[in-house]
């Protein structure tokens, strides 16, 4: 068994800890690019979203790397998510790939006797005890705890920092080197040694950067390539950003959600405008606009691919909360055929909003 995994931000690193850990033989695609995106898009069907194309690039560039098993997380829906992996096998089967899924669903939907038979057929060819196979699944929960966390540090001081692009080429360190540990010992080493640094990077409590929420629909918030790498851009415009949904918080909130005790703030805060779950992340993202302002940021900017049903009620319920709020908010919808021209502009446009709005307010005028 060779296994593979399509990219969804950090995950990437969690899973490689875990599979050199056990000793299990996998094959980490090429980080999402254009390439991917153009093999997925020419094999897709038309109308199915951006996530779904660059997931089936991911996979065709590890299969031809030798890939024989599939691992990815699985939804039962409302949102078209949860028809994924069924459409991926088939198309996948078509077009002459014999391979095995595995398929990480929520406990609720599936019971956690399933979940636990799906995880343990990963393990099975593993050469580790069960304690020992304990140990490393506990040290892929810490890894991707603290790669979420530099990240953030990371996205949060960049508005701060002295000298420009000192705490984006410390993220970027960190990653490399990551991919080039073996163990998940020396990667929690390699992730606390780079928070070690970025804790002595030199700031300015007395700058006033301009803050900014990223919110919307999982994949394409917390998958750099499918967002035109918006965080990056916005940390070399001296913009510090915050994003509420990464892949640590997906696992807790898996996690605690059969005992209803998951999301607890983004629930509170969405149940005036959308006090219901519709399927995706819509919910999410209405709470975290209405968390934002209240946490003192700028504006907010909602990301997701063309034709996210969810996330277009959210889009619909979005100028309310603006209106209501005195909040801004920018909605950017991404597919394979967005410009990054065009996307750039629109950015630049609504920083120049906000640092109107900004110094309107320090200065009374």
């Amino acid at each position: 068994m060779k296994v593979t995994f399509p990219h969804l931000g950090n995950t990437c690193f969690a899973v490689k800890a875990v599979f050199d850990g056990l000793g299990v033989d996998y094959i980490i695609p090429p980080l999402s690019n254009r390439k991917a995106l153009e093999i997925g898009s020419f094999y897709s069907p038309e109308e199915m979203c951006l996530p779904f194309k660059i997931m089936i690039g991911n996979y065709i560039e590890s299969i031809k790397q030798g890939a024989d098993t599939i691992l990815i997380v699985g939804s039962c829906g409302p949102c078209r998510f949860g028809e994924y992996c069924e459409l991926q096998m088939n198309l996948l089967k078509k077009l002459g790939y014999n391979l095995n899924f595995i398929v990480l669903d929520y406990p609720k939907d599936i019971g956690l006797k399933e979940l636990m038979r799906r995880l343990l057929s990963i393990g099975s060819v593993s050469k580790k005890n069960a304690i020992e196979k304990l140990k490393v699944v506990h040290q892929g929960l810490k890894i991707i705890n603290l790669m979420d966390n530099i990240d953030k540090k990371v996205k949060l001081l960049s508005g701060y920092e002295i000298k420009k692009g000192q705490c984006k080429n410390i993220l970027k360190d960190c990653k490399l080197k990551a991919f080039k540990t073996t163990s998940p010992e020396e990667m929690i080493f390699t992730i606390k040694k780079h928070m070690e640094q970025l804790s002595k990077v030199p700031i300015s409590k007395n700058k006033k950067p301009l803050k900014i929420a990223i919110i919307g629909e999982i994949y394409t918030i917390i998958e750099p390539f499918s967002n035109l790498f918006i965080e990056e851009k916005l940390m070399n415009y001296g913009v510090s950003t915050a994003r509420y949904l990464s892949p640590s918080w997906w696992i807790k909130d898996m996690a605690l959600s059969p005992l209803k005790l998951n999301s607890l703030s983004l629930r509170r805060n969405s149940k005036k405008y959308l006090p219901y779950y519709i399927g995706g992340h819509a919910r999410e993202c209405i709470g975290e606009a209405v968390l934002a302002d209240k946490n003192g940021f700028d504006g907010a900017i909602q990301i997701f691919p063309m034709g996210c049903m969810p996330e277009i009620v959210s889009k619909s319920i979005l100028p309310t909360i603006s209106k209501d709020r005195n909040f801004p908010i920018l909605t950017l919808i991404v597919d394979e055929m967005t410009g990054e021209a065009g996307y750039i502009t629109r950015i630049e446009a609504f920083l120049d909003l906000l640092e109107r709005r900004k110094k309107n307010v320090l200065y009374g005028s």
